[in-house]
């Protein structure tokens, strides 16, 4: 979907159309789903924050700010709802793959690396360095695309990015 046809969607939106939010659906579903999956880490959950994400569109849709950034303002969306999800559920039940790593030969310092969740890898992020993540990974932004969204120095947004990458890693994400 171009950023044209978005703003049209949100604009029949913000006049009641549901024409608008099903154009969007369809055009973004996969797109917030992968999202919102890979936060919260099942189908289940995934699939019911993605389905109350197009309910938060239609309540949301006249905070809309036309910037040329529409996916990252979904991304953003999406990743905030999976987050508040997990905040309220508190729940993460551990793959066997994950409890098959976690071995009794780790060390306490790599155990504690190895059980580090993504939402808990993300909060070791700057709000700033988060923001510059999302809309670089979930946003498919290019560095002078953030850099003109954020309106900051293309420089700050990969030195931004670089610093993120290197606190993920030391989380053990890549």
């Amino acid at each position: 979907m171009t950023q044209p046809e978005f703003e049209a969607s949100i604009a029949k939106i913000q006049r009641g159309d549901k024409e608008g939010l099903r154009e969007i659906y369809e055009a973004y579903i996969s797109y917030i789903y992968m999202i919102v999956l890979g936060l919260v880490g099942n189908r289940e959950n995934a699939e019911d924050v993605t389905s109350e994400f197009f309910i938060k569109i239609w309540t949301v849709a006249d905070s809309y700010q036309s910037n040329g950034a529409h996916k990252a303002w979904l991304a953003t969306i999406a990743r905030n709802m999976a987050l508040d999800f997990i905040r309220k559920n508190k729940r993460e039940i551990p793959t066997e793959e994950f409890a098959e790593e976690i071995s009794t030969e780790e060390t306490p310092e790599e155990q504690t690396v190895g059980e580090m969740s993504v939402q808990e890898a993300l909060a070791t992020l700057s709000e700033a360095e988060r923001q510059v993540v999302d809309m670089k990974v979930l946003g498919e932004m290019s560095f002078r695309e953030i850099s003109e969204t954020l309106h900051i120095p293309m420089g700050t947004v990969t030195w931004r990015y670089q610093n993120a990458i290197k606190k993920l890693r030391r989380c053990g994400y890549e």
